[in-house]
């Protein structure tokens, strides 16, 4: 019996392990066919209402026949939440990071992804939903992930340094979907770079709110995929309204069967209708921690990929950056590894689950 349960128990931490390096792989994809769309010419503000267009028509069915019997009764505050998850992890956040991947590189802005737990960290400490806990190891640890992955992000945006020639497929698919009525002059680009760090930066802070929303409203609403249908709606509703507000070229709302209509309907149906559901279960059951850990392995897919098929350089400042803001993200895990070890042994076991569970929330 307690083989059979050991067992049971390995291949639940293997189920939200595996899902969670499905959901990095998904999303390594969705960023290598955003540069594409985009180098195609297509509007940034378009492409996020077509995309959680798509995931909405997508995940609404799933949710209302999977979870009609164990939903619970939907308030105000539940469709509020809704709507704040609609906007940070939906349309203003998608909006920021796919400008700041047209302004840098897909690698770019995987780098800069890490920088979310640290992040999360900090807007929970004045929140109060985390203490600072400066006279332990764990919060020692925290601290200083949070600056050694600030630190690499700075090292990362304003240095360079040899290009890494370290393969060479002569593939470039940007060179396919380029379009003619796109194409900013190289000088542009390099004084856009600062600008776009600096979107990249805001739009990990919309990220790390909507995990701490994410992690709140799984608690009053544990149903995934009702949630995620909530969130889409919203997304899909704010989407457009900025979209008609700042494109008022309608061809751009014209999909035909290309690049573009591929880039909207995989990053709705898989990126929003399948991934966001898995993220929210992986949250409600190991927290918000737990799934930003896996951002660095998106980094390393993203980087391999647009070095192989973008002709993307890659440079000993970003290799140097993306070290120190890998190495302050296990710091950061690390103490919140070790104050959920220590919660578990103050809160008496018959509410061990509940205390690691609300503790999750920082």
């Amino acid at each position: 019996m307690a083989f059979c349960t050991g067992i049971s128990n390995t291949m639940h931490e293997m189920k939200a392990t595996l899902l969670m390096v499905l959901v990095q792989i998904i999303f390594s994809v969705i960023n290598i066919t955003y540069k594409l769309a985009t180098s195609d010419g297509m509007s940034l503000p378009v492409l996020v209402a077509y995309r959680f267009m798509f995931g909405a028509v997508f995940i609404t069915p799933v949710a209302f026949f999977v979870e009609r019997k164990k939903r619970p009764k939907l308030t105000k505050k539940i469709a509020f939440y809704g709507f704040l998850c609609g906007l940070f992890g939906g349309a203003l956040g998608q909006n920021l990071f796919l400008k700041s991947l047209t302004l840098t590189s897909a690698t770019f802005v995987s780098a800069m992804i890490n920088l979310v737990p640290a992040i999360t960290f900090v807007i929970a400490i004045f929140s109060r939903l985390e203490r600072f806990g400066w006279n332990t190891s764990a919060g020692k640890a925290k601290v200083f992930g949070t600056l050694l992955g600030i630190g690499g992000a700075m090292l990362l945006t304003f240095f360079k340094g040899p290009v890494l020639n370290l393969w060479n497929t002569n593939i470039n698919l940007l060179e396919t979907t380029k379009s003619h009525h796109h194409h900013p002059t190289t000088q542009a680009h390099k004084h856009s770079v600062v600008v776009g760090a600096l979107l990249s930066v805001v739009s990990c802070v919309s990220y790390s709110i909507w995990l701490i929303i994410q992690a709140k409203v799984a608690q009053l609403y544990p149903c995934p995929y009702s949630i995620t249908a909530m969130m889409a709606f919203w997304a899909s509703i704010q989407g457009v309204v900025f979209g008609l507000c700042v494109e008022r070229d309608w061809s751009q709302w014209i999909m035909g069967w290309d690049i573009r209509l591929f880039t909207a309907a995989f990053s709705g149906i898989l990126g929003s209708g399948l991934v966001f559901p898995l993220v929210a279960w992986c949250v409600s059951l190991r927290g918000p921690v737990f799934v930003s850990a896996f951002n660095p392995m998106m980094l390393v897919l993203v980087a391999i990929a647009g070095s192989l098929f973008l002709q993307e350089k890659l440079h000993l400042g970003m290799l140097l950056g993306g070290i120190m803001i890998v190495g302050g993200l296990y710091l950061v895990l690390w103490g919140k590894g070790e104050e959920l070890k220590k919660v578990s042994q103050l809160v008496p076991e018959e509410n061990q689950d509940k205390g690691i569970e609300n503790s999750r929330l920082g």
